[in-house]
């Protein structure tokens, strides 16, 4: 089967693609990434939501993957971007514009049978989700429909929930994450840990879902899926007011020092 990821340029949908191209072996998989998830032209943000961008992408882009395509390249269990092009049917490319002429023509030219979008930052239009025959699917970071938009987990916390999670569904129109649902993740909060550690480890759960769900569409087999419930809520990035209150409850957006340790514990092979 032909599929296409659809993913951003951080460190999260690095994770999580690295660990679904291992269970895809028998799939003919490309790749394509968003920059960042929203506009540029949205209104400057929060220096505390900067830094978590520090973190999650250019420390990983600058720096990290530096590294794994360097020095520790023997080492290396996960690959960079730049690694995976060689397990790929086409070497990974930056895709902001997939909704215009040209970016549909470079999505159809993968000849995708499904589409699995993991942090794109782009919405994706009914163009996009006509093309493939088994439909888009996206792995969602948070509790639907309680929690669409974006940095699901981190309003979660900021709630005062006790448990988190994923939700795989179907991308069935233009609307935000309000397509049929297919499966769901659950994981308990850890006070001691960020955001950032939460959304990782959320994706090594979803992946796994991801994986099942290829293996039954592959198989001919019928997916599952549901109506999501009526109500809930779309979140959208948080102001400097809500980030404060996160901070007040004990809990940090990203940690260097923590984001290091993850990265030697998943990526590194330690003899």
């Amino acid at each position: 089967m032909k599929i296409t990821i659809l993913a951003n340029q951080d460190i999260a949908s690095n994770y999580a693609v690295n660990m679904l191209l291992a269970l895809l072996v028998n799939n003919d998989v490309s790749l394509f990434l968003s920059s960042q998830v929203g506009s540029s032209k949205n209104k400057p943000k929060p220096k505390p939501l900067l830094s978590l961008k520090v973190i999650e992408q250019k420390m990983f882009t600058e720096t990290l993957s530096v590294l794994l395509d360097g020095e520790l390249s023997h080492k290396a269990k996960f690959k960079s971007f730049e690694g995976l092009s060689k397990q790929l049917c086409s070497p990974v490319s930056i895709l902001n514009n997939i909704n215009t002429p040209e970016g549909i023509e470079k999505l159809k030219q993968t000849e995708p049978d499904l589409i699995i979008s993991i942090r794109y930052g782009i919405i994706l239009r009914e163009a996009i989700i006509g093309i493939p025959r088994f439909g888009v699917i996206n792995l969602h970071s948070g509790l639907l429909p309680a929690y669409r938009g974006v940095m699901a987990t981190f309003w979660a916390m900021l709630n005062g929930d006790k448990t988190i999670g994923c939700t795989l569904h179907y991308i069935d129109n233009s609307d935000i994450d309000t397509g049929r649902t297919i499966a769901v993740t659950a994981l308990t909060i850890d006070q001691k840990r960020s955001y950032l550690w939460h959304v990782l480890t959320l994706y090594e759960q979803g992946v796994v879902e991801i994986a099942k769900t290829v293996k039954k569409i592959a198989a001919g087999e019928l997916i599952n899926s549901s109506a999501q419930k009526s109500g809930g809520h779309y979140y959208t990035f948080p102001t400097s007011q809500d980030l404060q209150k996160f901070d007040s409850k004990g809990f940090v957006l990203a940690d260097k020092l923590e984001m290091l340790e993850f990265f030697h514990a998943r990526y590194i092979v330690t003899e």
